[in-house]
């Protein structure tokens, strides 16, 4: 009753200032909240929900702006050729990464891909790669970065200006024409204070560890990139259907290497013979391409391997290799394994228990000496408790961004109360007076 009173006398502006910052308190709890699950059919791919739209040009003069930190999405049609456009400074190295996401089921042949490659206002190839549907011909996400490094050294795209991020894709005649989802992301990363080794070393151990202690444990992968699930060292159980390519992502520091294998349980529906029935692929912090394995599928357990990569170190982009050249920064490095739609085929239509055993070896080392924030390219200890919570990147940026607005709610809320009381009681003076 006393409360009542009290809102009568501090007038409808006052009260209705408080209930509506009130109210905006309440929604800000809204980002917080799980999400419904998916039922029967496969989970679409997870995109970063914050991405705007962005339209790919014809022409390199009609590209659009691709900003630093940010992601994007765009479609791409069958042969279809695309440019974007980003504005460089003679300090920071690009990357340029697109997540190619073809129609789930949809025909893809041998070959089958897309090439992205970033460019100088004369043409000049700076940095490309191109990845392709050439061992397990079924579709599913494929990833791959543009870059411009910044090279005393080398006298072509050091200079400040415009950029252009050129996407192409390729089909075979007979593939299916539905347009490519794109997701694209751009990051820098600084260079060094000083400069560090140019030569990789000749000896590093590829030697294969022991398979890591502890036993399985559930953690289920990520639909995307975006919400790929944090792991860390040890045997991590999923279930994954047929055609559905599950997500995951683990923290590779300074002179860390990591191992990583993948094993299908067996199955009491058949003894069929699928090949290339699982696809294990591994991309770097930068969404660069860097190896993948594939493994055949009879319905008994069967256990495929990545192939040893070298320890994480800022002298492995001199390297020409792919694999070698993309071990080239500490952060983030994504695991996604991909199902054959052809187990529902010639087995059943249901989950089959996958179980992937990480292993990251060796103490992490200082940092090259980056002249400035690394951003992606380091392992923090947020990082760290990320993976051994095996926290998603989707639900890591969403809860920070709940308790941001929270916070600002928080404070909004009590500010207005207290603006409000104190209105009151000035009021409650005056006419006392």
């Amino acid at each position: 009753m006393k409360t009542q009173a009290g809102i009568g006398r501090m007038g409808r502006g006052a009260a209705a200032l408080i209930v509506a910052v009130a109210t905006v308190g309440a929604v800000a709890a809204l980002p917080g909240q799980a999400r419904a699950a998916d039922g029967g059919a496969l989970p679409p791919y997870a995109f970063d929900g914050t991405a705007p739209r962005v339209k790919g040009a014809a022409s390199s003069s009609d590209a659009a702006q691709l900003k630093v930190g940010q992601t994007y999405r765009d479609t791409l049609k069958k042969d279809g050729k695309v440019y974007y456009r980003v504005d460089l400074d003679d300090k920071l190295n690009s990357y340029v990464s697109v997540v190619a996401v073809p129609k789930p089921g949809g025909k893809v042949e041998y070959g089958d891909g897309f090439k992205v490659s970033m460019q100088d206002g004369s043409g000049t190839d700076c940095g490309y790669q191109q990845v392709s549907f050439s061992s397990a011909e079924y579709a599913r996400p494929l990833a791959g970065y543009a870059r411009r490094i910044v090279d005393k050294e080398s006298s072509t795209c050091q200079k400040a200006g415009a950029f252009y991020v050129l996407v192409e894709r390729t089909s075979k005649p007979t593939s299916a024409s539905d347009d490519w989802e794109l997701e694209i992301r751009h990051l820098s990363e600084p260079a060094l204070k000083k400069a560090g080794p140019t030569e990789l070393p000749e000896a590093w151990s590829s030697a294969t560890p022991p398979p890591p202690a502890g036993g399985p444990q559930k953690r289920q992968g990520g639909a995307g990139f975006h919400d790929a699930v944090s792991l860390t060292q040890g045997e991590w159980r999923s279930d994954i259907r047929p055609g559905q390519t599950l997500f995951y992502r683990v923290p590779v520091d300074w002179g860390q290497q990591l191992f990583a294998t993948a094993e299908l349980g067996s199955s009491t529906a058949g003894d069929e013979y699928v090949g290339n029935a699982l696809v294990l692929s591994l991309d770097n912090p930068a969404l660069g391409h860097v190896d993948e394995s594939t493994g055949s599928y009879d319905g008994k357990q069967t256990t495929l391997a990545l192939d040893p990569q070298r320890p994480v170190a800022h002298e492995n982009r001199t390297s020409y290799n792919d694999a070698a050249n993309g071990m080239r920064f500490a952060g983030w490095y994504y695991l996604s394994a991909t199902l054959s739609p052809e187990i529902a085929k010639e087995f059943e239509d249901k989950p089959v228990p996958l179980t992937l055993r990480v292993n990251v070896t060796g103490n992490a080392k200082p940092g090259p000496g980056y002249d400035g924030d690394p951003g992606p390219f380091a392992v923090t200890a947020g990082d760290k408790e990320a993976a051994a919570n095996g926290a998603s990147g989707a639900r890591a940026a969403e809860g920070n961004d709940s308790m941001r607005l929270l916070a600002v709610a928080g404070i909004g809320t009590g500010t207005a109360l207290l603006l409000g009381l104190g209105a009151w009681t000035l009021m409650a003076r005056r006419r006392a007076a």
